[in-house]
């Protein structure tokens, strides 16, 4: 069933390319007001299920609705729901940023005052009010990426595709555009496609990764990292016992000397040896100086997962 709040859902998709199959049983939908982070290494099948999104290829088997519309019943009314930003923005160098923004408008039907007024909200949003007049080939490249944005949201749709946004921007351009994501969101839901892990921390609500034209992960971004939190402990002692002696407590699985001098203990996830560990380092004088719970980052989670761990889709 499609609700109000669903404005993409995507049903048991599936993409053959002669024997090949690179998108597999795909199945996920995007709500109102939320960033939806699309991970996947090269050749998973991620740019496939993008294009297929957008309407620009035609799925093997399966279904895709924008805000309610089916893409392949009703093409041109669901794509009018749809706004996309590719990795390299469809920019004309040598118009102005108003003309380029004015004949984008014309292209989605708009005309005469309407057109005059998505024209100028899109400028404020993306921050371009004040470079209306100037040619996009002298911009530079973080306001040519607002001037990409711009022309996606220009039509006000429900459904913002980005692909790859920041690729190229120095770190305040970064930024900028993360804060326009952010802002973005409270009137457009978004697919964010990216390779760069900080992105998705930084501006997602949710992590999708697809790894082998399968979806092989789903869940909030907090989620993702409590779920796939490791089991160790980063200890630090000046007087360190021998290994067999950690390897004794309750609760531990294998001990690892560390290049930095700490001591990573594996142990189960239901009991972790911490109290025991400071208790005894009191008792025999191992000189305790560290003793804190190892976390995964993102960029391990997405190493893990796709480099043949166990799914973990929700």
């Amino acid at each position: 069933m499609i609700t109000s709040d669903t404005l993409i859902r995507v049903e048991h998709l599936w993409r053959y390319y002669g024997p090949l199959c690179a998108v597999r049983d795909v199945s996920f939908e995007v709500r109102r007001g939320e960033v939806l982070g699309f991970l996947g290494p090269n050749g998973a099948g991620k740019s496939t299920i993008m294009q297929i999104i957008s309407g620009n290829l035609a799925p093997s088997a399966g279904r895709v609705w924008i805000n309610g519309v089916d893409i392949l019943d009703q093409p041109r009314p669901a794509k009018a729901g749809l706004g996309f930003l590719p990795e390299q923005p469809p920019l004309y160098r040598e118009l102005t940023v108003d003309e380029y923004l004015r004949y984008c408008g014309t292209l989605h039907m708009l005309h005469g005052a309407a057109l005059r007024s998505a024209l100028d909200t899109a400028k404020q949003r993306c921050g371009l009010s004040g470079v209306g007049r100037r040619l996009i080939g002298n911009l530079s490249k973080g306001y040519q990426q607002r001037v990409g944005i711009a022309q996606a949201i220009i039509h006000s749709p429900a459904v913002v595709i980005l692909d790859e946004p920041t690729v190229g921007l120095d770190p305040i351009q970064i930024r900028e555009i993360r804060d326009l994501i952010r802002d973005l969101k409270q009137a457009h839901s978004i697919i964010l496609s990216t390779h760069i892990l900080p992105e998705v921390q930084a501006t997602c609500d949710r992590v999708q990764i697809i790894h082998q034209g399968q979806l092989v992960a789903a869940d909030s971004t907090a989620g993702l990292m409590q779920r796939m939190q490791t089991s160790s402990l980063l200890l630090g002692l000046r007087h360190p016992p021998a290994p067999e002696t950690l390897q004794s407590l309750i609760g531990a699985q294998a001990v690892e000397a560390l290049e930095n001098g700490l001591i990573r203990v594996r142990h189960l996830p239901e009991q972790s040896p911490a109290e025991q560990i400071v208790k005894l380092a009191v008792t025999h004088d191992w000189g305790l100086y560290e003793l804190s719970p190892e976390r995964a980052s993102l960029e391990q989670i997405f190493v893990d997962i796709t480099c043949g761990e166990a799914p973990v889709a929700a």
